[in-house]
């Protein structure tokens, strides 16, 4: 044990520097500021003409452009997306792996994570829209996750599965985090607590209240209704608990995959259950209820290229990659 402890204290911090001196070689020979953050494109803004500027940007860019990634908000919004789906599949694996296994999966992960989103919004024209992440994030993180655990499994995990257990700080400091995000997602409404076993599960509770926020995120920038968040909340819900309660102990005893923090029931199911009500209201979209939005939400319905039936196809295929993805990447890696 004494070994092993020395060993990883010497691989670990090796591993990181390498990485790290990789990263910022990468970052170094293809990663740029974008026009509104480079202080050459201000003062060429503040001495020429609009036309001047955006020509002299044009020159001295163009040849960057192609070879080069921008660095803009929208681009680190999407990485901040991009390490949400690598956290919920630390989820599952949590104390079954190394720190230097972790980093190895996030690595392979955010490759897939990648393509996988590329290929939903953009290739063979599926543009599916999914605003929140419920399938490139959460459904994709949450299967990731568990397919890695299941391959991870050994017998012998067994003998700490009284660790799984939450204690009391850890519930409490847990909900201030869940009080926070339940204001920005109310989609669980409290009820009076009652006594004994039949009283509420704080775990319930917090997961409960986020798994709504995961499953209107495919349909966010859609005419979801008021209504309609309310169901898509109490369906998320109802699916967390019962996930908690009955689902999580099958997927342990019979399929030998060990959820460390629930990951299946706060991101897999909702994600999928986010994932089909984007599909059902993709299905409804129609002019008199979009509007002009229909340009912006989606744009090729509007266009007349699309019907609303089709769009609610592509995004059920989008499903279908996110969790092939999840599932044989989770399983190669």
């Amino acid at each position: 044990m004494g070994h092993h402890s020395t060993n990883m204290r010497v691989k670990l911090p090796v591993f990181c520097l390498v990485l790290e001196a990789v990263t910022i070689i990468l970052f170094a020979v293809f990663v740029r500021y974008d026009s509104e953050t480079d202080a050459n494109a201000w003062h060429q803004e503040l001495n020429h003409s609009k036309t001047n500027a955006d020509n002299d940007f044009y020159y001295r860019y163009a040849s960057d452009t192609i070879r080069t990634e921008k660095r803009s908000l929208p681009n680190m919004i999407n990485a901040d997306f991009c390490t949400g789906a690598v956290l919920i599949s630390f989820g599952a694996v949590l104390g079954k792996t190394s720190p230097v296994q972790l980093i190895v999966m996030t690595l392979f992960e955010v490759t897939l994570f990648g393509i996988n989103e590329y290929i939903i919004l953009n290739i063979v024209e599926a543009s599916a829209k999914d605003a929140g992440g419920s399938m490139t994030i959460h459904t994709f993180g949450a299967f990731f996750g568990l397919v890695v655990s299941r391959v991870l499994y050994r017998p012998h995990l067994d003998k700490s599965r009284h660790r799984e257990g939450s204690v009391y700080h850890s519930d409490l400091f847990a909900m201030i985090g869940t009080i926070y995000l339940w204001m920005f997602w109310p989609s669980f409404n409290s009820a009076v607590t009652a006594h004994g076993d039949d009283q509420h599960r704080t775990v319930h509770i917090q997961n409960a209240a986020l798994a709504g926020g995961v499953a209107v995120g495919t349909a966010a920038e859609m005419m979801l209704t008021p209504f309609g968040a309310m169901i898509a909340g109490a369906l998320a819900g109802i699916i967390s608990t019962l996930g908690y309660k009955y689902i999580t102990p099958i997927l342990d005893s019979k399929l030998k995959i060990q959820d460390t923090c629930g990951v299946h029931n706060l991101h897999g199911m909702p994600g999928i259950l986010g994932a089909m009500i984007g599909s059902i209201v993709a299905f409804t979209a129609t002019a008199d209820v979009y509007g002009d939005g229909m340009d912006d939400v989606f744009p090729l319905i509007a266009q007349g290229k699309r019907t609303a039936h089709s769009q609610a196809m592509y995004q059920s295929l989008a499903l279908m990659v996110a969790l092939a993805f999840a599932l044989f990447g989770g399983l190669f890696v």
